[in-house]
């Protein structure tokens, strides 16, 4: 045997040796790391006395064990205004707050709380958190960062389930498995889209699309760890996680319960849209057709002599190659036929860089004309961004250092076995409905408790596990873990409502403490880890553009649909768009009042943000971003000052508060000013500068310093 043979079956053997897995000594690792907190059940504990509330008894157990007290409570001024942005991501109106100021009832707060919770808006605020989480966006990412068309309608899924309250376990389950468990139901199989939120790698060219198909599945068990379990389960894909007690092999188990699933648009419009819509399509493309026609007809003498110019140049193969029949060439003639094609095509910059003066305006002309067309160019027939079972599941291997093309043993569906989980079905259909029954089991040792948190974070500035998306053991402990137990419990027990725990902390005493800062408690507890007091907070990116246009009068209200284009400045033009015809690449919509929709519904592209939203920390959606962080640099007071946006909504708040002051005079136009943007009357102090600014500068002025004051930008 030559030295090459010897070597290469000494490789082999060792990669067989690597290949077999050591099932009792996985199961032995994992069993002497299962005692972790977060792996064992939620246990209820009794609820401390000394307080109305049990969210109150926990913390002030807590408190009292280090010598710390708790802070006094907003005023209510301040406080409708924190509850209004926290509830709805909109500043309160001032007939809102003249109402909940002039209410003496006992109930008045706890009231207040059920109406903001009733509003509308209430899904969009807790579906922009979870949208968050599962890394939303309108776009695939990566260098083509294409469009989903259909994408938007999960979007919506969210805002509607938080809206109606549905059930957490539901909402759960029709993420995962949807289509398995809810068959006929319109959105539970919208809901699936969750299996497709995170970005995806298209490109053109030859692809290997084995390690095409390892980059979805790698995105879909990730979503699974952080979105409901918490953990951090990606670091098991390479090899045995080295903190959390995840072997590789029940990473490799969990994706093949999603490996017999595939993404699928799955049309969803009933028999007579589609005939509607196909009737709308033939109408539009007879509208369009004399136009497209006429543009042809100005290109093609130009398209055709520099065609015949580049065929003249060929190399004699090319050139013979391009004599055969299309029908008649041998594989290897199809090839240089196809390398001859990309040799002498036109694009439209060369027909543009020859065409007549005469022709080009022409051309120019019709072109405006195709794009005014274009806007009422008909949708396609409804479809569900969702996904589908394959009818043969194929086979999961644990990859080497998650290498594609360095199988290891092969392993069926199952789930992570420090949790204790049930067997997963072999067949396709029912792996996911298995993962799903068993997130939403009861006693489930995380689900309850990474949904607590997250809502928690969202209210209280911080969770009671500070890294949300990791329970393992680099994770954050919890601060209280009696009180995040006590709330799983509760969640379970209230029939998974989001709405109940929710209401449960908006009531509390805690929620509703001042931020002021306590030299006394910082000392001791210096990152308010036991919530002595209210956590300062900077309105998130979308609040913040969102508050400016509610502010001002313009913000549009309406809810869901397709995302909106709006208009961007031509530095960011040029960053998506590298080639391609410079004319009607962004179409932003005709109607002037869809640009002021809310930031939700904006057109969510990976690659590149709107700079006002990406001033303010809005993430870019490629991985979970379960805590925004909260940066400060100048480009968010350039933002505030200078951009084009503000200029605009500070207008259009001057005119508002014109047309409501009518003739009186500037005391009014101060008082709407501070009652609009900042909830509350003018301090004596506060209005005689107003007075004096007013009168050396515009109101436009004015209202564009209220809206870059501190008070505005951050909730009180």
């Amino acid at each position: 045997m030559s030295h090459r043979k010897a070597a290469a079956a000494l490789f082999v053997f060792a990669l067989c040796a690597f290949a077999w897995v050591d099932q009792a000594k996985d199961d032995a690792w994992v069993a002497s790391r299962r005692n972790w907190w977060a792996f064992q059940a939620p246990q209820r504990a009794r609820v401390p006395q000394g307080a109305s509330s049990p969210i109150d008894a926990f913390l002030l157990e807590a408190l009292r064990e280090k010598g710390l007290k708790p802070s006094p409570g907003l005023d209510r001024t301040r406080l409708i205004r924190r509850l209004s942005l926290d509830l709805t991501g909109l500043p309160p109106l001032p007939g809102e707050v003249n109402r909940f100021l002039r209410d003496t009832a006992p109930n008045a707060y706890e009231q207040l709380v059920d109406r903001l919770m009733a509003s509308p808006h209430y899904g969009e605020r807790l579906g922009q958190k979870w949208l968050d989480v599962v890394r939303y966006a309108d776009t695939n990412g990566y260098e083509l960062d294409e469009e989903r068309p259909h994408a938007w309608r999960y979007r919506d899924y969210v805002v509607a389930s938080f809206n109606n309250d549905k059930p957490y376990d539901r909402f759960l389950r029709e993420q995962i498995a949807g289509d398995e468990l809810y068959p006929g139901d319109q959105q539970a199989l919208i809901a699936t889209g969750f299996h497709r939120a995170g970005p995806i790698h298209l490109v053109g060219g030859n692809q290997d699309e084995e390690m095409n198909r390892q980059e979805v599945l790698t995105e879909m068990t990730g979503a699974i760890g952080s979105a409901y379990l918490g953990l951090t389960i990606g670091c098991a894909r390479c090899h045995n996680h080295k903190f959390d007690p995840i072997p590789q092999a029940d990473y490799y188990r969990l994706q093949a319960i999603l490996a017999a699933t595939q993404g699928k648009d799955i049309v969803i419009a009933t028999e007579a849209e589609k005939i509607n819509q196909e009737h709308a399509v033939k109408a539009f493309e007879a509208r369009l057709k004399p136009v497209a026609d006429q543009i042809r007809e100005i290109e093609k003498p130009y398209r055709e002599r520099i065609r015949a110019g580049r065929t003249a140049k060929l190399e004699p193969r090319y050139l013979a190659v391009l004599e055969v029949p299309k029908d008649k060439r041998t594989e290897e003639e199809k090839k240089l036929a196809k390398e001859a094609e990309a040799q002498i095509k036109v694009s439209w910059d060369d027909v543009l860089a020859v065409l007549t003066p005469e022709d080009r305006d022409r051309r120019t002309a019709l072109r405006r004309q195709m794009h005014q067309l274009e806007y009422d160019r008909p949708p396609g027939p409804a479809k569900a961004y969702a996904v589908a079972n394959m009818e043969k599941p194929p086979a999961t291997h644990i990859l080497k250092v998650g290498n594609h093309k360095m199988k290891l043993d092969e392993v069926g569906p199952g789930m992570l076995r420090v949790l204790n989980p049930p067997e997963a079905p072999i067949t396709a259909a029912g792996r996911r409905s298995a993962l799903a029954n068993w997130l939403t089991s009861p006693g489930h040792p995380l689900t309850a408790r990474v949904m607590v948190n997250r809502i928690w974070q969202l209210r209280m500035g911080t969770g009671i596990v500070a890294t949300p998306n990791d329970f393992g053991l680099l994770g954050s402990r919890p601060t209280n873990l009696k009180l995040l137990d006590w709330l799983a419990t509760e969640l379970v027990a209230s029939g998974w409502s989001i709405k109940k725990l929710d209401r449960l902390i908006l009531m509390s005493a805690a929620y509703r403490q001042d931020t002021a800062y306590g030299e006394a408690n910082a000392k001791i507890d210096p990152d308010n880890k036991l919530y002595w007091r209210g956590n300062r907070r900077r309105l998130e990116a979308e609040l913040l553009r969102d508050s400016v246009l509610a502010v001002s009068g313009a913000l549009n209200p309406r809810l869901g649909g397709p995302p909106v284009k709006v208009p961007i400045e031509p530095e960011v033009y040029d960053l998506i768009f590298t080639e391609g015809e410079p004319d009607n690449l962004w179409p932003v919509n005709r109607d002037q009042r869809e640009h002021f929709r809310r930031s939700l519904y904006l057109l969510n592209k990976r690659t590149v943000r709107l700079p006002y939203l990406a001033n303010f920390d809005q993430p870019d959606n490629m991985t979970s971003c379960p805590v925004r962080p909260t940066s400060t640099h100048s480009l968010q007071a350039l933002s505030l000052m200078n951009s084009p946006f503000m200029q605009q909504q500070s207008e259009m708040m001057a005119e508002r508060i014109k047309s409501g002051c009518g003739k009186d005079g500037a005391d009014c136009q101060i008082r709407r000013a501070y009652s609009l943007a900042l909830s509350r009357a003018p301090k004596p102090a506060e209005l005689t500068m107003a007075r004096k600014f007013l009168g050396e500068g515009p109101l436009a002025d004015f209202c564009l310093a209220m809206l870059n004051r501190n008070e505005f930008v951050y909730v009180p």
